[in-house]
């Protein structure tokens, strides 16, 4: 069996971590099939290296392009693929063989204001539509994905996998001494804070976040800190608007983009994780955070609450003052962030990307069947 998966997302955010986990672990647990890997052209080296039974195929087209719309095909016929694997929603009409696309959420079908125009709006439900109804199977990552998927698209329930994401395990394993202190100088880490890990997009509520926020520190919490993680913050002025509008530019900070080793350990030295996201596909934030020992209060919406279940604080995501009252509490009620701490680390580890890839596994040999 001669498989191919698009994985020009290696280093993405989100996709990215899914597409490192499925090739990480297929190469641990099957050496019998043949995989080809389309990438770019620097990845090559690395796929090498992940086994004998893997060959890289570099393809330099652009993900949401017009042009990938003819190389991944012409890609597929020159590998001779039996199978495709998409791992995110696009998947190109010309593809010449069975395919299975992963669709992680339909954010860009619920939430189209967002995009940056009417033309990749289009682009949207065209590619989510040949993805629905062209490939093979669906996998998408929590139950509300699935119903979300569903809504959208006329087609069987059966076609459609839940299978779940897991984190990176290093969120699972404590920081030295050195590492923690390294990391709390270099962003002169002196206060209790508050953690934001994710990007800042629109539907990730960081402004309401900022608004519960300055009523948190109104009631009483003025040492409190505010930390941002996530690049582009440039594009979105509001968030800048929100913190001067609240005279909080001593309190929120915005770090930007930062590695694993230095997310993991500002998880651990954070007093709670706050994640009040408007729409998730599945969400591995809050996830790592559990996995670090650190309270979590996220959103009552979406995939939240199947993938925290009761180990985390729900807020409503739509109301300032109730994700104000859910920092209050988790800040205050000693007994609440203990049972938080031990009922998050058990629920984390529930999730397990092996687990996960060996039923991505199945789904190839019984499509390639």
């Amino acid at each position: 069996m001669r498989i191919a998966i698009d994985v020009r997302k290696l280093h993405d955010f989100g996709v990215g971590t899914y597409v490192r986990n499925l090739v990480r672990w297929l190469a641990r647990l099957d050496q019998e099939s043949e995989y080809v890997l389309l990438c770019r052209r620097e990845d090559c080296e690395d796929i090498e290296q992940l086994g004998h039974n893997f060959r890289p195929m570099p393809d330099r087209s652009a993900n949401y392009s017009i042009a990938e719309q003819f190389t991944v095909p012409l890609d597929l016929a020159r590998a001779r693929a039996d199978l495709f694997h998409a791992p995110h929603y696009v998947l190109p009409a010309l593809t010449p063989c069975r395919s299975i696309v992963t669709i992680h959420d339909c954010i860009h079908l619920m939430f189209p204001q967002y995009l940056p125009g009417r033309l990749a709006h289009t682009y949207a439900r065209v590619a989510f539509w040949l993805a629905a109804n062209r490939s093979a199977r669906i996998l998408t990552v929590s139950e509300a994905s699935k119903r979300d998927i569903l809504r959208f698209f006329s087609i069987p329930s059966d076609k459609v996998d839940v299978i779940y994401n897991a984190i990176d395990d290093r969120f699972s394993l404590p920081p030295d001494d050195a590492q923690m202190t390294r990391v709390r100088d270099r962003y002169q880490l002196h206060d209790r804070f508050l953690l934001y890990a994710g990007n800042v997009k629109p539907h990730k509520n960081v402004e309401r976040l900022i608004d519960a926020f300055a009523r948190l520190r109104q009631d009483g919490f003025g040492d409190i800190k505010l930390l941002i993680t996530g690049s582009e913050v440039s594009r979105y002025a509001t968030l800048r608007h929100a913190v001067h509008r609240y005279n909080l530019h001593k309190h929120v900070r915005f770090l930007g983009f930062l590695t694993t080793d230095t997310l993991a350990t500002l998880y651990h030295l954070a007093d709670a994780f706050v994640f009040p996201s408007l729409y998730e596909g599945f969400g591995l934030p809050p996830l790592e955070a559990m996995a670090s020992g650190t309270p979590v209060l996220t959103s009552n919406v979406s995939s939240l609450p199947e993938v925290v279940d009761d180990a985390a604080l729900l807020v409503d995501p739509y109301d300032p003052e109730s994700i104000a009252n859910g920092m209050r509490q988790i800040l205050s009620d000693d007994a609440m962030r203990e049972r938080l701490v031990s009922r998050g680390r058990t629920r984390a580890a529930c999730f397990s990307w092996e687990e996960s890839v060996k039923r991505v596994l199945t789904i190839y040999r019984q499509v390639a069947a």
